[in-house]
């Protein structure tokens, strides 16, 4: 029997154009330093990941790209939507990306972003950018897995 979904771990927003356009090589979490009614636009699912990336300035994680929408009844309180947010990572974390990022030209990306014990946390992932053939390649095995998944079903 399934257990029932915790809505406190369920994913808010996922960036699919990143596994398009990035091969992930490795994930991690990081948490987010949010401001009052940033908390509950990201809570109404008003996050758009796509076209975020993690920029590492003076020992710091810096997310940059991302928008959470203004807060509706937020009045001159609210935030800025487009604004960069500080990740909360370890120093080793930083440093080892930061290692990456210049010498291999790795790229980190947002992937995915969820609540995790009431506090906002993105799966950010390690990637290296695909080629256009690489992409090509891709679609062309996601396009044969279905095709094989439509022909086993017709023999069941």
């Amino acid at each position: 029997m399934k257990r029932p979904r915790n809505p406190d771990t369920q994913p808010i927003a996922s960036n699919r154009k990143a596994f398009h356009d990035f091969e992930v090589l490795e994930r991690l979490e990081a948490g987010v330093v949010l401001q009052g009614t940033e908390v509950k636009s990201a809570r109404l699912r008003q996050v758009t990941l796509t076209g975020g990336h993690v920029r590492i300035q003076r020992g710091e994680a810096w997310l940059c790209g991302v928008r959470i929408a203004g807060y509706d009844h937020g009045n001159q309180f609210n935030h800025e939507p487009d604004r960069q947010r500080r990740l909360l990572l370890h120093k080793k974390e930083i440093h080892r990306l930061m290692g990456l990022m210049t010498q291999k030209a790795y790229t980190v990306v947002p992937l995915k972003a969820y609540f995790r014990q009431r506090r906002l946390k993105l799966e950010l992932g390690l990637c290296r950018g695909k080629q256009m053939a690489d992409k090509r390649q891709a679609l062309r095995r996601s396009d044969d897995e279905r095709d094989a998944r439509r022909a086993m079903k017709r023999f069941r």
